[in-house]
Formats: structure tokens, C-alpha cells, sequence
């Protein structure tokens, strides 16, 4: 959002000065022309009008709103629009911290977002399960009774269906009830909410009713102990097992998902059930990896709706699949994961089973005329998770991504470099998602006084499309995204998209990284050589660094401000044809800089560098390109949470510097809506790192380069520890403190200079390591790095380039060398101003005003002294 047109200061009076000083506002807002007069009016009066026109409803049982039209008059395409107002606006940084110190916010965000509710109910549940426990036993006795009646009335042979759900029963009641012996026949057994603990007790009573086809013991206490082996193995009938099909799932299984078992009948035998009499079969969520083999055409000759979601069926090919459903031919309508088990396609399903008139719910037709390969519509959401000891901030700030919007301020001079977050209030909030939205939401300034510091945000709401009365009000959180930029993928920030796709898709990727490696095993001799002209005159050096221009002071180089005169061109901005052309430089000018070091100095790229040539070697922790790689790092996020493993994750921007628009995670949906404020990578965190006193650090290293190809680096013997100042904690609220997780305080924080060797000697002490072996392994990893943009990019070897980069690197728990960043240009201040001692070779002090005399020696004059080769 850049209001870059809003430069005259002028206090807005009429609809033409509010046209003008928006203009470019309202075009990137998208809000049709024919709205804006209306929009200015509303905005000059303050109208807010939409609780005349809407009413937010409780929906999903509590844990979300959902916004209605409730107007009694149709609201017509483009007829009008409503301002909403933003409940809370923030940076990342400040979220917590406002949570818990402004009056009633997180009270107010909680409320919207539906993570108070056991607490505005705490005091009715209290009560009704007091009066449950008293009466538990006692309801549990009329139900078996009035089971064993309608057993009687039907006959002795009629099987038995028990329904005790939530009745307090514990594991003495459940013995108590001795239900083996009064339901001989019983066929399925429903105990899910009760109080059942000891997995013995309940699975020596349960195994006595050898009959049963289905039993359902969610939500027990029992459960946590693990007792399912034991339930399998002692019911060789079971069908139904919490829910899901076991293997041994058959007739009985497929009649209960097609309604014609149940209590009314329960259907004790295969022959008794008909299945060529099912039409609609709903086989959602049933964690089935293989069909039963009486799934099949000549088995369902009736099936005209089929619902197979939120199942892995990773044990069948989607060719098989396809195989099996086209000869259903009689098949109407197919709800399927998409992406899933029959592939990435809508389209290509739709081809394979040429009857379907609706897949997902959505008109086959419409899905081939609009060449959308991903159907979405039915996917369920995802609701907050919260345990009842976090404190309303904490919550809040696990629930707010299904919520955010997000917005950048602008003007002539610079964009803000952090993005700004907001909720909308209770009515925008209520806004759901519909891939067929009937309405848009974009943010937008108002500035009364012509200028920013003026500014007012809203969200402003618009109808796309006809809304009749009682019409629920819908938006597309990913308007204009396609799956050219992963839309199905980034839907997983509010939705329960398919796993079994994703980690299919992590697992390809693992195996296409775990077979690549390009990097030679020999080294080449190096061929650069002093560039001091021969006649013994000073290289001429050109400068926009004031380090440079203040400690470069060793006679073979002098200073010039012309560009055009100088030997060496040694800037911080970009060197390229443009600037070569406006400031009339030449190819025969040495630059800080090689041809395409963006493979190095690009976050995104130099993991892609390292990925070509290495793999995935242990010293780069896993990465991914969001822009591009987004299943990949879903699929990679499923797996780790299924194996019960660390999922704390760092975002970084490909090319921003001091740790701006950085963010420490562990939710899924914060790392997908992260994506919407720049493009970034995700990078596995470092969990357990190397401490210091108790606090994380990372070190910064030089390296100089000389030549690319063959390969010419050297390592400067001055390299600095960068501290954190708080002590180290992964305690969820402490990701929002940034002297705890970050350790760049030259720009935030309270910087704490140590010096190298004091540190190193410390840092000894306190592990009792030997430095010189760690250092060892930094300098192989090192090496190992520039030794990736040599095998993939050798076009970036120029015989005019010399460069020193910043390496970044921090150390596991094991001491395990990591690479964080390689940094163009690097900020040398602590080189300059602080004295140390080389912790190898002659250990002698190196005088920090000598640092630039040093490396210039090095690149220009084939110097050694303070580096080594690596």
C-alpha cells in the first residue's frame, strides 16, 4: 500500500481532492470506480453501516462466525460498499507484549476469534457434569435395559447396538455393567467421552464382546495408554475402531457408511446386508489405506455419490484408483482430496471418470471450461488450538493467522520495511473463506490531511456478486492467487488440506536432494597474482565505504573521487552496466564484486547453490523457497509432527539484512501467512544451539576472494562473536523477544562487544572443547560453500573482481558448524574498532585500524599476512 500520490498536504474538502491525493490508492485497491464517490462520503462522515445490512452468527459449534446478509432487500453487484473498521493494528514484534498490557484487547480478540469459550462456559459444564457423575451409572442402566427390551421384542438372535456415549461411565461401571454377558450379540459398542482409564481393566471386559463389529472409545483417558494391539488382536471381528476401518473392514463397514446398518440395523451377518442398495457412501475420514475388496461395481451397483476425503489410500495407486472408480459408471458426484491419492488434477479426474456431473460439489462442466486443476470448496477448516492453562494473550496469539491482514506503508522516499498486521473487527472477521466469494475486502488510507502522517485505516467491503437475505457473506483470502503461486498449498493456512500429498511431495524432493552432487574432489591451483602496476605507482581506489576511506592508509593505495581514474572501484551499491554507464567505468577495473554472487549472497539462492552441489549436507540446515517449494516444506512440517519431532521453524527474507521481517515459528499458518509480506525461505531453526553464559551466539567470519574459478578464498584471521542478550528459552512467548533469539544488536537491543580471544577462551572453559577443532570444521564448511557457486555457477569467474563476504555460522549443541548467511559487502565496524589477537599461526595482536591495510594487501598485492588460505 504506497500513498506515494499523497505529497501536497492538503486537507481533503471535496470528492476531487480525496480522487486525487488517492488516486493511486484506489487503483490498487481494486474498488470499482463507480464506488468511490460513495466510499468518499462514507469515509468523510465516518459511516460505518454494515450492522444495518449484516449479523454475525455462531457457527461450527462455537468456534467460528460466519457473516449473513440480513438486510431485507437483495444487495446488488457493485451497489454498495462498507467501511470496516480495524480492531487491533500492530507489528509482529509488538503483538504479545500490546495483548498484555492494552485494557481489554485480548479480551476483545479472544471473544472475536472464539478462544474464550470455555471460559464463558467453565461455570455451566462445571454443573452439568456434576449432575452427570451423580446420575452416570444410573443412565447408563436405562440405556442397557431399554436395549435388552427392544432385544426381547425383536428376538434373541436380533444383534445388539449400545449407544453410551458421554455418560461418565469409569472402568468399575463399565465392569459393573457386565455387558458380555447381557448382549451376546452385540455388534457395536459406543463408549466415546467417558471416564474409562486403566487400558487393562477395559480391554479384559471389551474382548469378552467377540462379536462386535464397531467400537468407538474416543476421547478416553484410556486411549493415552495405547491399547489399540491389544483391541485388534482380541476382536477378530472388528470392522470400525475408533472411527476408523481396520483391516479387516468389509460388507458391515461399507453398510454402516452407506446408511443401511446402524442401531435401527444392526446387521449381525455379510449376508443380511445388500449393498447393491447404497447410493450415497460416505468414506470420509476413515484412515482407510486400502479399499476393501467388496468395494468394487459389481458389489455397489447403485452408488451414484462417493465422499473418500481425509483418507491416506497410500496402500493403491491413483492409476488403480482411477481404474476402480471409472467402473463405477452410474458414478454422479466425487468428493476427493485434491491434491491427493488420484493425483494433483481436477482435470485430468474429471477425464478418467468422463459421467462425474460434480466433483467436490463444484459443476463438472464449469470445472473444465474454467481449467481449474484444484477444487477446494469442501475442505474443512482448521479451528485454534488451546489449552486451558495459556493465558488469553497466549491464545490469541496462536489463533491470529486465521485472522490477519497484513499492509506495508510507502511514500516517495522508502518503503517501511516492516510490515504492518491487523485484525478487521467483529463484522470483517465473520468474513469465511469461498472460492466463490461474493464479496472483496481490501485495506485502505484515508488521509484527511492529504499526507500520511494523517492516515486512517480500514478494510473497506464491497459485494462482487448479487446477495440475497440470509445469504452467507463470503471472501477469497487468496483473491488473485493461482496455483502458479501455490494457492492450494497456501489454503493449509486455514484449512485441513491433504497430508498424504505433501509428504508425498517432501519425500520426492528429499530423494532428488539425496542424489545430487556436483562438486569436484580435487582443487585447482590457484593462478591470481599482485595487480600493482608495474611502474611502481599507488593503486587509485574508488569508495562510498567510510571505513574504507578511513583506515585504508598503506601507500601503495591512494584515495580518488573520481570513478572514472581509479584502479579499484570498492562500493556498497550494485556495480552493473547502469551504474558502469553512468559513472563511465570499464571492464578493466577491479570491483568488490563477481558476476552473479546473487548465488550466494540471496538466501533462496544460495540454498538452491548448495543444494546442486552438496545435496543436503549436514552443515545447511533443511531450507526451503516458499515461492517455489511451499508442499515440500508442508510435507517436511507433517512428517516431523508425526514423528513427534522439534518444528520450530525460521522465516527469512531473501534479501534483507539485519534480521528485518524475521520470525521464529512453530505454526504452520504463521509460516504460510508470512509468505504475504515479501518472498522468503524457511529454514529449519536451530533448536538446541551452542550456548554462551546461558545465551545463543553466532560468529562472523571474512572471506576474501580472489578468484572463483579456479577457486582463490582465504579466511581472515579476525573474526567476532555476536551475542544475544537475553538467555535462551523456547518458551512459545519468548519468539516475540528478540534479544533472546537474535543476536544482531548494531541496529536493536543493547550491543555487547566481547573479544575473540576472551570469548574463545570462555567458551572452552565452559565446554570443555578445544577451539582449534571447531574452528577447523568452520573452515571445511566454508570452503565447502564457495566451493558450490564453483560447480553451478562458474560464470561468475571475472578477472576484475575481488571481494570480501560475510559468513555467518552457528554451532549446534554438538558443535556442528552451520551456515547462516553469506553477506555482500559486509558491516567490518567491530573489525575497525576493536584490537584482537590471531588464535592461530604467529598470535599476535592485529590492530583493527590495519584491518582494511590487510585484506587490500591480500586481494590486490598477494599478500598473506593476517589470513590463510582455505
Amino acid at each position: 500500500m504506497s500513498p506515494a500520490a499523497a505529497s501536497t498536504g492538503d486537507r481533503i474538502r471535496s470528492y476531487e481532492d480525496f480522487a486525487r491525493v488517492h488516486a493511486y490508492l484506489l487503483a490498487a485497491s481494486g474498488i470499482p470506480p463507480s464506488l468511490h464517490r460513495r466510499l468518499y462520503r462514507k469515509l468523510a462522515d465516518e459511516v460505518f453501516d454494515g450492522g444495518d445490512a449484516f449479523s454475525v452468527e455462531p457457527c461450527e459449534g462455537g468456534r467460528q462466525r460466519r457473516l449473513v446478509l440480513a438486510a431485507e432487500r437483495t444487495l446488488g453487484r457493485e451497489s454498495d460498499v462498507f467501511l470496516v473498521d480495524h480492531a487491533w493494528s500492530f507489528r509482529l514484534s509488538d503483538a504479545l507484549k500490546q495483548l498484555r498490557e492494552v485494557p481489554g484487547l485480548a479480551e476483545r480478540m479472544a471473544a472475536l476469534m472464539c478462544v474464550d469459550l470455555d471460559r464463558r462456559t467453565e461455570l455451566e459444564e462445571s454443573d452439568e457434569q456434576d449432575s452427570r457423575k451423580t446420575g452416570s451409572l444410573e443412565n447408563a442402566l436405562v440405556v442397557v435395559e431399554k436395549e435388552r427390551t427392544r432385544i426381547q421384542e425383536k428376538g434373541s438372535d436380533f444383534a445388539a447396538w449400545l449407544e453410551l456415549e458421554e455418560l461418565g461411565i469409569d472402568d468399575d461401571m463399565l465392569i459393573a455393567l457386565n455387558l458380555s454377558a447381557k448382549f451376546p450379540n452385540m455388534v457395536a459398542l459406543n463408549l466415546w467421552g467417558n471416564k474409562l482409564q486403566d487400558p487393562e481393566k477395559i480391554m479384559k471386559e471389551i474382548v469378552k464382546c467377540g462379536r462386535l463389529k464397531a467400537l468407538w472409545l474416543n476421547e478416553n483417558p484410556a486411549l493415552k495408554e495405547g491399547a489399540d494391539k491389544v483391541i485388534l488382536d482380541g476382536l477378530p471381528e472388528l470392522e470400525i475402531y475408533n472411527s476408523h476401518f481396520t483391516r479387516k473392514a468389509g460388507e458391515w463397514a461399507l453398510g454402516f457408511c452407506g446408511d443401511i446398518v446402524g442401531a435401527d440395523n444392526p446387521c449381525s451377518s455379510a449376508e443380511s446386508i445388500s449393498l447393491e442398495s447404497i447410493v450415497t457412501l460416505d468414506l470420509s475420514d476413515r484412515c482407510i489405506h486400502k479399499l476393501p475388496e467388496v468395494f468394487s461395481p459389481s458389489k455397489l451397483t447403485s452408488l451414484l455419490n462417493l465422499n473418500i476425503r481425509g483418507n491416506p489410500l497410500d496402500q493403491m495407486s491413483g492409476d488403480d484408483l482411477l481404474k476402480l472408480f471409472s467402473g463405477f459408471t452410474q458414478l454422479q458426484e466425487l468428493e476427493v482430496d485434491i491434491p491427493g491419492p488420484l493425483g494433483n488434477n481436477a482435470i485430468s479426474i474429471t477425464e478418467c471418470l468422463p459421467n462425474l456431473s460434480l466433483l467436490n460439489g463444484i459443476n463438472v462442466p464449469s470445472i473444465i471450461e474454467s481449467g481449474k486443476h484444484i477444487v477446494d470448496s469442501a475442505l474443512k477448516p482448521c479451528f485454534p488450538e488451546w489449552s486451558p492453562e495459556e493465558s488469553l494473550p497466549e491464545r490469541v496469539i496462536g489463533a491470529m493467522w486465521l485472522y490477519l491482514m497484513t499492509y506495508r506503508l510507502a511514500d516517495e522516499e522508502k518503503i517501511d520495511e516492516t510490515p504492518v498486521w491487523y485484525v478487521m473487527d467483529e463484522m470483517g472477521s465473520a468474513m469465511r473463506h469461498s472460492d466463490d466469494a461474493n464479496f472483496r475486502v481490501a485495506p485502505f488510507l484515508f488521509m484527511p490531511e492529504g499526507n500520511l502522517a494523517s492516515a486512517i485505516s480500514y478494510a473497506v467491503l464491497w459485494p462482487v456478486r448479487d446477495v440475497h437475505t440470509g445469504e452467507e457473506c463470503a471472501r477469497d483470502f487468496l483473491f488473485g492467487i493461482g496455483e502458479d503461486k501455490q494457492r492450494s498449498a497456501r489454503l493449509t493456512a486455514w484449512f485441513h488440506t491433504p497430508d498424504n500429498y505433501f509428504i508425498q511431495e517432501f519425500r520426492k524432493y528429499k530423494e532428488q536432494l539425496q542424489s545430487s552432487s556436483i562438486c569436484p574432489t580435487t582443487k585447482e591451483t590457484p593462478t591470481t597474482k599482485s595487480v600493482r602496476p608495474s611502474d611502481g605507482r599507488a593503486l587509485r581506489v574508488f569508495t562510498d565505504i567510510p571505513h574504507v576511506e578511513e583506515f585504508l592508509t598503506r601507500p601503495e593505495f591512494v584515495l580518488t573521487s573520481d570513478p572514472k581514474e581509479a584502479d579499484i572501484i570498492w562500493v556498497s551499491m550494485q556495480v552493473d552496466s547502469e551504474l558502469k554507464n553512468a559513472l563511465g567505468l570499464t571492464d578493466q577495473q577491479y570491483t568488490n564484486q563477481f558476476p552473479f554472487e546473487a548465488c550466494l549472497v540471496m538466501k533462496h539462492h544460495l540454498a538452491e547453490t548448495i543444494h546442486k552441489a552438496w545435496g543436503s549436507p549436514e552443515w545447511l540446515q533443511p531450507t526451503y523457497n516458499l515461492e517455489s517449494h511451499l508442499s515440500q516444506l508442508i510435507g517436511d512440517y507433517c512428517v516431523r509432527k508425526g514423528d513427534g519431532l522439534d518444528n520450530l521453524w525460521i522465516m527469512k527474507p531473501w534479501n534483507m539484512a539485519r534480521t528485518i521481517d524475521t520470525t521464529v515459528t512453530g505454526d504452520l499458518s504463521a509460516i504460510i501467512r508470512l509468505m504475504e509480506t515479501g518472498p522468503k525461505i524457511c529454514q529449519k531453526y536451530i533448536e538446541s544451539p551452542a550456548l554462551f553464559q546461558g545465551r545463543k551466539f553466532d560468529l562472523r567470519y571474512i572471506v576474501l576472494v580472489r578468484s572463483i574459478c579456479p577457486l582463490e578464498i582465504f579466511l581472515s584471521d579476525v573474526f567476532w562473536v555476536r551475542l544475544a542478550n537475553n538467555q535462551y528459552t523456547l518458551e512459545k512467548t519468548s519468539f516475540f523477544e528478540y534479544e533472546t533469539h537474535f543476536t544482531v544488536m548494531n541496529y536493536i537491543g543493547k550491543l555487547i562487544h566481547m573479544n575473540t580471544p576472551e570469548f574463545v577462551k570462555e567458551f572452552e572453559k565452559e565446554h570443555q572443547v578445544k577451539w582449534l577443532e571447531i574452528h577447523e570444521r568452520i573452515r571445511d564448511m566454508i570452503r565447502c560453500v564457495f566451493e558450490s557457486a564453483t560447480a553451478v555457477h562458474p560464470e561468475m569467474q571475472n578477472p576484475f573482481s575481488r571481494a570480501i563476504y560475510g559468513v555467518d555460522v552457528m554451532l549446534d549443541n554438538r558443535f556442528t558448524p552451520k551456515i547462516l548467511e553469506v553477506t555482500y559487502c559486509p558491516d567490518c565496524t567491530r573489525a575497525c574498532k576493536y584490537d584482537t589477537q590471531a588464535l592461530i599461526g604467529s598470535q599476535d595482536v592485529i590492530r583493527g585500524s590495519d584491518f582494511f591495510n590487510t585484506l587490500f594487501g591480500c586481494l590486490f598485492l598477494d599478500e598473506l599476512k593476517d589470513v590463510s588460505p582455505l
